[in-house]
């Protein structure tokens, strides 16, 4: 047992693993599988069998910080798709405000427009970030 722990361990050294984009593909796959089994669509197992190379691809990928590009476009996505059934639509229709994430702990931050570059201090877990408004 040991030595396929010790396997997996260095097979994965270096590697970029799993993230939330990964997490959301290899789970999008298993869904269009179970669809494809039940419509019985070549294409729908296609489209499954497609995402679950890429979702592989991404996690035994090298390059750390293309992944993690991809993974921050997912992430403001899926932040922009959930804030507008959460109430996120308010940002929109305040215009004197602009409104950031804390990258630490990822609390939303309204702040005044117009007022250049400030530092901005989070007021969950007072980690302070430099933005412009």
């Amino acid at each position: 047992m040991n030595k396929l722990r010790d396997w997996l361990s260095n097979l994965m050294y270096g590697r970029y693993g799993m993230d939330p984009l990964g997490n959301f593909s290899l789970w999008t796959a298993v869904i269009l599988m179970v669809i494809g089994l039940f419509t019985r669509s070549n294409l729908i197992y296609f489209l499954s069998v497609a995402l679950l190379v890429w979702c592989y691809f991404r996690m035994f990928s090298r390059n750390h910080s293309k992944r993690l590009a991809e993974n921050d476009k997912f992430m403001e996505l899926k932040d922009r798709v959930i804030g507008i059934f959460r109430g996120g639509s308010r940002t929109h229709k305040d215009k004197n405000y602009a409104y950031f994430r804390c990258p630490h702990c990822r609390q939303k931050v309204r702040v005044p427009k117009g007022k250049g570059t400030i530092e901005i201090r989070c007021p969950k877990c007072s980690t302070k970030f430099i933005k412009r408004t």
